[in-house]
């Protein structure tokens, strides 16, 4: 059994796999990181992704450019962002229940569209959506190893990445970034000086709202070439407690993205391994189990920094 274990890790498919399951994480990661900085907790982030999934495959069938109906998801899934923002800014309405109230509503909404467009509850066959292409890159794929691990991937994926850095360049390079961290961190200082909190606070939702847009349309147009009822699975609050354990920054999302993506890697190839005898239940749970002991490691650390600080004020 341990050898088989061992060969999970040895494999290039193995990490490939890491990589195409980390990334809707990463994209969610830097939609709660954005929010985040801004003073604003998304929620919901899983009812938006799972609304771009739907999205993009109703699009891409419809539409006879994919990349069209991606933009026309990514839009959707901005406006979304941007009516949580309405709702929890302008209207008062707290900020964590109506980002509950999106997850509800996008769950059950989403099965009750595609019952309505195609009369499936589960699963959109019936569509004849598009897949957003894998991309070759030339040098890379003729590496052994390596080349098998990073060229082949959905476009999407190589965007995650590039996300990162542009998110890292958007929020410390720019003057919107420095706004946006300055509302997070004290909205009544930012405001003094002249800052707009409820329009940073707007834009940083609706740019939310567009990565995880990227995130919802991957799921369904290039992790799978269809849309499921539930297919997130918790990808969203994963994301939550990802930016979370990273440090609220960009590098540190992604790692524990890719974390996470290697804890489902693991889980989904142990299952398929009929030498490890331990019931296929707790072997799905994996991912879910290294979400809440990662969340308890990052909480104990935090908590002895915080003694630790304050123990040296008072001395």
């Amino acid at each position: 059994m341990i050898g088989d274990i061992l060969n999970i890790f040895v494999a290039a498919e193995f990490w490939y796999a890491v990589l195409r399951i980390s990334t809707p994480l990463i994209f969610a990661t830097m939609a709660a990181m954005i929010s985040s900085k801004a003073g604003v907790l998304n929620i919901a982030l899983e009812g938006i992704m799972l609304m771009s999934a739907l999205f993009g495959v109703v699009f891409s069938a419809l539409i006879p450019s994919v990349w069209i109906a991606l933009f026309v998801t990514i839009l959707i899934a901005s406006f979304l962002g941007f009516l949580l923002g309405y709702l929890s800014i302008k209207l008062k309405s707290d900020i964590v229940l109506t980002g509950i109230a999106f997850n509800m509503a996008a769950t059950g909404g989403s099965v009750f569209i595609l019952f309505l467009l195609t009369g499936q509850k589960g699963v959109s066959t019936a569509l004849k959506s598009q897949v957003i292409p894998r991309m070759s890159i030339p040098l890379l794929r003729s590496i052994p190893f390596l080349g098998d691990i990073f060229s082949g991937h959905n476009v999407l994926t190589y965007i995650s990445f590039l996300i990162v850095f542009l998110m890292y360049v958007f929020i410390y390079k720019t003057p919107l970034g420095l706004h946006i961290r300055a509302v997070g961190e004290n909205s009544g200082a930012a405001e003094s000086v002249g800052i707009n909190v409820r329009k940073t606070q707007y834009i940083a939702l609706a740019v939310s709202g567009a990565l995880c847009g990227f995130g919802g349309a991957f799921m369904s147009m290039g992790y799978l070439s269809w849309f499921g009822s539930g297919m997130t699975a918790g990808r969203g609050f994963i994301a939550l407690a990802a930016d979370s354990m990273g440090g609220g920054t960009p590098l540190g999302g992604l790692l524990v993205a890719l974390f996470f993506g290697l804890a489902t890697s693991i889980s989904n190839q142990a299952q398929v391994i009929g030498s490890i005898k331990i019931p296929r239940e707790f072997i799905q749970m994996l991912p879910y189990l290294a979400t809440v002991v990662g969340i308890v490691f990052y909480s104990i650390q935090k908590k002895k920094k915080l003694v630790k600080k304050m123990t040296s004020l008072e001395v």
